[in-house]
């Protein structure tokens, strides 16, 4: 009965157009105030505590080196790149997007930061090789996405503080299934654009090759500071996170010298903007989370499905079933915190690996960016190509469907999650 009440206000507050931060405070302190015994004093100690986590501290260190990625230079050298290697196959420009898209995923940790600062530079240079908008704009909201899957991801940051899970573990998790959902991705658009006989690029020689990649080395580097520092034990995520900020900035401002200084205090402030706002959606989701737990929803869920003999396929495919609905509303952030704490008990249960759960949520969010109404990606595309939403959603289906199809072996094949980071020793 209580769920019912506070799923009910919270999907009222949330249809007035309110943002989802202030949705659920105010979802708390309504329920705190008419329905519980819970002194108002523990709900205090809870906003503190509840955001007292070193690993939050990666959050806006991660948005802050994606902000002087976007802005220095580096996704301009890194579509060079990854043109050069794959330019001269069908749909060049399109596949160079899916690379450059997956290079750039693993440097930002964000999936609108990886649309804008790709889609930016590319789709135009598409359209102007003969490439249909549609096409372009299909191939660089779907592969954006993965800026959330390839590690650094500040959503799998976003999932272990809501459930306590390593984040070292998840994000190695997230480089197999990355790497081959980038593949599903760059194959559905060189089947399109043979099939559709789109342009290709000359083919460049190794010499080219060579010098793009020397030109994008300093921001491909990146890539081995975060993850090898982390999966070779020197530093912990939340240091990895503030050792890309610092380089990301020595690199924009006094390497590539495409940002000058005077640049830097509005960079700063773009990113603390964002960070206030996760952070605020963290607070009030953490007190959302305290409320559940305090009313033993989530037990109370767990109990119900075991004792209707739910297995772990039929709960799965339920959990992928209200992530995606749940996308259809809200944004990847939100997701996470609310769901997670009420899901993870029950997966906890039924035997599923808490790093394989944390995965399949994560696809869940990617998905969720990629289909109207609320999806981010999909807002961030219109923005650059100009085009309406329902438009971009036509334009998505074949990607957006194959990444259905990536969700559903994702879902049930838990080795391609699990394997990297157990021959890691990091679970």
């Amino acid at each position: 009965m209580n769920a019912l009440v506070i799923f009910s206000l919270l999907a009222v507050l949330m249809l007035t157009g309110m943002p989802i931060s202030i949705s659920l405070g105010l979802t708390v302190l309504t329920f705190l105030f008419t329905m519980t015994q819970v002194p108002l004093e523990s709900v205090a100690l809870k906003l503190f505590t509840g955001i007292e986590k070193f690993e939050i501290m990666a959050i806006p260190f991660f948005i802050l080196a994606g902000n002087f990625l976007t802005h220095g230079g580096v996704a301009k050298r890194m579509i060079n790149f990854a043109t050069s290697m794959v330019g001269h196959w069908y749909g060049g420009l399109g596949l160079a997007g899916v690379l450059a898209c997956a290079l750039f995923a693993a440097v930002s940790g964000s999936s609108p930061a990886t649309v804008v600062a790709i889609g930016s530079i590319l789709l135009p240079a598409m359209v102007k090789a003969g490439f249909p908008n549609k096409f372009g704009a299909g191939v660089i909201s779907t592969s954006g996405a993965l800026g959330i899957l390839i590690p650094p991801s500040i959503v799998m940051v976003m999932y272990s503080v809501a459930t306590n899970t390593s984040v070292g573990a998840l994000f190695m998790a997230g480089v197999i299934p990355g790497l081959l959902l980038a593949a599903t991705l760059g194959g559905v658009t060189w089947y399109r654009a043979k099939k559709f006989n789109y342009p290709r690029q000359p083919k460049a020689s190794w010499k080219e090759r060579l010098d793009a990649f020397r030109k994008s080395a300093w921001g491909l580097f990146l890539i081995v500071v975060v993850m090898g520092g982390i999966y070779s034990g020197m530093f912990t995520p939340t240091e990895a996170a503030a050792m890309s900020a610092v380089y990301a900035f020595v690199v924009a401002v006094f390497i590539y010298k495409d940002m000058g200084l005077k640049d830097v205090p509005k960079v700063l402030l773009n990113s603390a903007n964002m960070s206030a706002m996760l952070l605020y959606i963290i607070t009030n989701a953490v007190l959302f989370s305290f409320i559940m737990t305090n009313e033993n929803i989530p037990q109370a869920l767990a109990d119900w499905m075991l004792g209707h003999g739910l297995g772990v396929i039929t709960f799965l495919l339920a959990v992928n079933i209200i992530l995606l609905l749940a996308g259809n509303f809200m944004e990847p952030s939100s997701i996470v915190l609310i769901f997670a704490p009420i899901l993870f008990p029950v997966a906890m249960k039924l035997g599923i690996d808490p790093v394989h759960f944390g995965i399949i949520m994560v696809v869940n969010m990617e998905v969720g960016m990629c289909h109207p109404p609320v999806g981010l990606n999909l807002y961030v595309a219109s923005g650059i190509t100009k085009m309406g939403i329902t438009e971009l959603t036509v334009a998505v289906w074949p990607w957006l469907l194959s990444m259905l199809g990536f969700l559903v072996l994702v879902t049930y094949w838990p080795t391609m999650s699990l394997w990297l980071p157990r021959a890691l020793g990091m679970m």
